[in-house]
């Protein structure tokens, strides 16, 4: 079930038609009003969510369902493009961000990504490396694509997952912004270099100390922990 909070109609119609195409269910509303109360009896799989709501903010909606039901993700998709609202939606929470005018084929495919990689957590446990620093470990599973940080999970948005996942698949290589926007999330995101900047401040964050991923000034990133061992 994938939840369209869009108050223009024309565009939840194009958007709700291409997505039953691919066989998904779709529950539309026209503002925040209800939305909240919804999940409560329904569960989605996935929110996309306007920003410039008639009853409401998209921003504000997005905090009450990541603080309500942390593990649903979500999509911004709004006319606003300035960087500073990119990188709230970021800072939110949000695992992408859509300026219209959009391809409703393109942001099919962003569903896509995001939901394979949220069904997959939910699969066993795969190949997992165990990282050290100081007295912390982080493990990181492939293929279920989960977090821990010293036993607990650690939730990470889909383009956090790519970010952490990639530089600790090269420990101790910088990578720039640049390279991290092309690696990491690859065709869906074509906006300000300084996202990364919120994705990594996010990560940290969440995995409680900024040391996991070191800042070399003027060059970029790199992840800073130390192999502890690797099973498969």
């Amino acid at each position: 079930m994938i939840y369209l909070v869009e108050d223009n109609p024309q565009i939840r119609e194009v958007v709700s038609e291409y997505l039953k195409i691919k066989e998904y269910q779709v529950r539309e509303f026209e503002g925040v009003s209800g939305v909240l109360e919804s999940m409560q009896q329904h569960r989605p799989d996935l929110c996309i969510l306007d920003v410039a709501l008639p009853d409401g903010n998209g921003f504000a909606l997005a905090k009450a369902i990541r603080q309500q039901y942390p593990g649903v993700p979500f999509i911004f998709l709004t006319a606003r493009e300035s960087e500073s609202d990119r990188i709230l939606g970021f800072e939110i929470g949000a695992d992408d961000y859509v300026v219209k005018p959009f391809s409703p084929r393109e942001l099919v495919l962003r569903v896509e990504a995001i939901l394979r990689r949220s069904q997959s957590q939910k699969g066993n446990q795969g190949a997992r490396t165990r990282w050290y620093l100081e007295s912390d470990v982080l493990e990181i599973d492939e293929v279920s694509q989960k977090v821990l940080i010293n036993g607990s999970e650690c939730l990470l948005t889909s383009a956090e997952w790519k970010i952490l996942s990639y530089l600790g698949r090269h420990p101790g290589q910088v990578f720039s912004r640049e390279q991290l926007l092309g690696a990491c999330l690859e065709y869906y995101y074509t906006g300000s270099e300084r996202t990364i900047d919120t994705h990594i401040k996010n990560i940290r964050h969440k995995l409680g100390k900024e040391g996991w991923i070191e800042t070399r000034r003027g060059f970029g990133y790199r992840f800073a922990g130390k192999v502890a061992d690797s099973s498969q």
